[in-house]
């Protein structure tokens, strides 16, 4: 007879199968999704290119939060639904609950908030809130490692948990080469309410990167990674320059102790403020509301 420690076992080991699945999924769906948006000429470092996480690495605080105020402030969605889907990944991240059953309910319910709106919609709202919410937001310091690259003839992408529309957008207003993110499933221009894969983040990243080194024939070993997280150590593990920026507390340890660079352009006050805040909130809300990427108008 099965004991129940054995089919706890059997459980855990599938949904490690399914995490894995649906990471490979997003990454090769992010790569198919990549836009380029500056092409190299004759004189590019053709197999060489830099990866880049946004938040609190390209730019100050969340993308998720600065497009979610945004699109509140538009009358998208009502403040209890959005701290509903905060609420419930917040939950899962500090009581570390993994029934699968309830981690696809929280996905589901940030899901909720997509279906029934277009690409078209949401890249015409994130261009207007990225200038009034994010232009100003860019971390001098690492818009200038990202331009060092592209100066050097290499490729340049962002790679990130937001939504890729949005991603590009950023991509494109820094002029840089393209951008991974999250896909979401869209027919006809119009978003069904579900994710390709899972959202691209931690390892999903990594697959991503492979995926479009893969497809452009680029040496991760002569790749740069930039991220502020250890959530991204297999994106930044993946190539041959990893640099810490504004890293939280887990990757400066593991930076220093591997030799990587470490870059930090933040204030002595902004630095430690950060890093307890990122920590408490920045992951749970980035979960709650990065799936669900055009926010349902308020039923009237």
């Amino acid at each position: 007879m099965t004991s129940s420690r054995d089919q706890q076992r059997r459980r855990a080991e599938l949904r490690r199968r399914d995490l894995r699945r649906r990471s490979a999924l997003a990454g090769e769906a992010s790569a198919a999704a990549a836009e380029v948006e500056t092409a190299l000429d004759g004189a590019g470092d053709a197999e060489a290119a830099a990866f880049f996480d946004v938040d609190n690495t390209i730019m100050q605080g969340a993308t998720i939060f600065h497009l979610a105020r945004g699109l509140h402030r538009r009358r998208f969605f009502t403040t209890r639904e959005i701290l509903g889907a905060a609420y419930k990944q917040a939950y899962f991240r500090v009581v570390g609950v993994e029934d699968p059953a309830h981690m696809e309910s929280a996905r589901s319910s940030a899901l909720s908030f997509i279906e029934g709106h277009t690409v078209a919609e949401l890249q015409e709202l994130g261009e207007e809130i990225f200038d009034e919410a994010m232009a100003h937001r860019i971390w001098p310091g690492t818009r200038a490692l990202a331009q060092s690259h592209v100066d050097r003839g290499q490729r340049v992408w962002l790679v990130t948990a937001a939504p890729v529309e949005i991603a590009q957008i950023i991509a494109r207003r820094l002029g840089l080469t393209g951008a991974l993110g999250t896909v979401a499933e869209h027919v006809d221009g119009v978003y069904t309410g579900r994710l390709v894969g899972e959202m691209l983040h931690g390892p999903a990243k990594a697959e991503a990167v492979k995926a479009i080194a893969a497809r452009e024939g680029l040496d991760l070993s002569r790749c740069a990674a930039y991220s502020d997280s250890a959530n991204d150590l297999p994106m930044l593990s993946l190539v041959g320059d990893p640099c810490a920026v504004n890293p939280d507390h887990k990757l400066r340890a593991h930076a220093r102790a591997m030799g990587w660079r470490i870059r930090d352009y933040r204030t002595g006050r902004k630095a430690a403020r950060a890093g307890m805040i990122a920590t408490a909130l920045g992951g749970a809300a980035t979960g709650a509301v990065a799936a669900g990427i055009a926010l349902r108008p308020r039923r009237r």
